[in-house]
């Protein structure tokens, strides 16, 4: 695709051509950089480029790297935003994002239901610098309104908690964030770049783990932040190459080939999500079933509103709490247990004593992550075989 085509072009499309770079070979498949430095014609020519490197002259891969870049102008022009930063991990991402911003003394407002290792950032590290968390319900939009201050510089929230599926208003909490010029720095992984509106809502700042969706198939690890030119290149960039987040060569190349067929597999998987979701719902051995597409879950409405497709994942809640999840887990044949998501093999987690284990009872109880909680995210198997495994798993339980 030519860098300015004629019309704008289709997510699909952008998803499959954006920001490629071809060398004098001219290949199809983007190429594999592997290499941590570059050479310079003279010694001239090297003081110039530290002076001031272009966007096509690289100068060492913690800083930048042909593969890297394509990947980062692909993703971008998916999400709707002027630059992405590539990182070594999702939570590289989310770090650099909010670490990079913030100084002692600062404010931030953050939803308090966040994946483990986000709330450790911002409920941890975070205050050890010295920057003021509150930590709020993050589907409370008054709440929001309660705890944005005119000192406040961003508010941090996931727009589907992990693992519970609270949906948070994005315009919302955006035009309260805007109003004392505070930005809004949204972890869209549930939401995927497929269905994400979150930069369309107000989102100043989006960050993914592309070790999720984007690669989608288990083997690498990679995050992403997306925004404005300026916050990417003279807020996160400077943090990032010197603290040394900066994704590699090879897995940014596995991201490229990621994103070709994600569209593919993630409209598929949420399909089967929907589809088991309203198959489990009148289950007699399940306290609940949370999707947030069910006309049962609290913000059906807004997350119809916010996403195309209710996402990838879903969680069940079991009657007989923890003793009888491990029946369950164990008697799965065909889902797998680990604590990943958005794999192309369809995975169950069991989020009270893995990925949320070290939160204390009494945070658990409040974010509604119970003994018996399991969080399922929906593969590219057979719906019907899913649903036969499910089943058959919850007669052990």
């Amino acid at each position: 695709m030519k860098d300015t085509p004629s019309k704008p072009r289709a997510s699909r499309t952008r998803a499959v051509h954006a920001g490629t770079r071809r060398s004098q070979y001219g290949e199809v498949s983007e190429a594999m950089f592997l290499t941590q430095g570059f050479v310079y014609d003279s010694a001239e020519a090297a003081e110039a480029r530290f002076l001031q490197a272009g966007r096509e002259e690289f100068i060492y891969a913690r800083y930048g790297n042909p593969t890297v870049a394509m990947f980062e102008d692909r993703i971008a022009a998916l999400e709707g935003t002027e630059d992405a930063f590539a990182t070594a991990s999702g939570m590289a991402a989310v770090n650099g994002a909010l670490m990079s911003m913030l100084k002692a003394g600062d404010h931030i407002v953050s939803a308090r239901a966040l994946f483990g290792s986000c709330l450790y950032i911002v409920d941890e590290i975070l205050p050890r610098f010295g920057v003021e968390v509150t930590l709020i319900d993050g589907t409370d939009l008054a709440a929001w309104e309660a705890a944005i201050r005119p000192d406040t510089r961003a508010c941090f929230f996931e727009s589907l908690s992990n693992p519970t599926l609270e949906v948070v208003d994005i315009a919302g909490v955006a035009d309260l964030a805007h109003g004392v010029g505070a930005l809004v720095i949204v972890d869209n992984v549930f939401a995927t770049p497929t269905f994400s509106r979150a930069v369309d809502l107000g989102a100043d700042v989006v960050v993914y783990s592309t070790t999720k969706h984007v690669d989608g198939q288990g083997r690498c690890l990679g995050g992403v932040i997306c925004g404005s030119q300026d916050f990417v290149r003279k807020t996160a960039e400077p943090f990032l190459k010197h603290t040394g987040g900066s994704m590699s060569p090879f897995n940014a190349w596995v991201m490229l080939k990621g994103l070709e067929h994600m569209d593919l597999r993630v409209r598929a998987q949420a399909e089967t999500c929907a589809f088991l979701a309203a198959e489990l719902s009148p289950h007699d051995k399940l306290t609940r079933v949370i999707h947030p597409h069910l006309d049962s879950h609290p913000q059906a409405a807004l997350a119809r509103a916010q996403m195309e497709q209710g996402g990838t994942v879903l969680s069940i809640d079991l009657k007989g709490g923890k003793d009888a999840a491990f029946r369950f887990l164990n008697a799965l044949e065909v889902i797998i247990i680990s604590n990943n998501l958005g794999d192309a093999k369809s995975i169950a987690t069991h989020p009270a004593t893995t990925t949320h284990q070290r939160l204390p009872d009494d945070q658990k109880a409040m974010l509604g992550i119970t003994p018996g909680l399991i969080r399922l995210s929906c593969g590219l198997e057979d719906p019907r075989d899913l649903l036969d495994d499910i089943l058959a798993a919850l007669a052990h339980a």
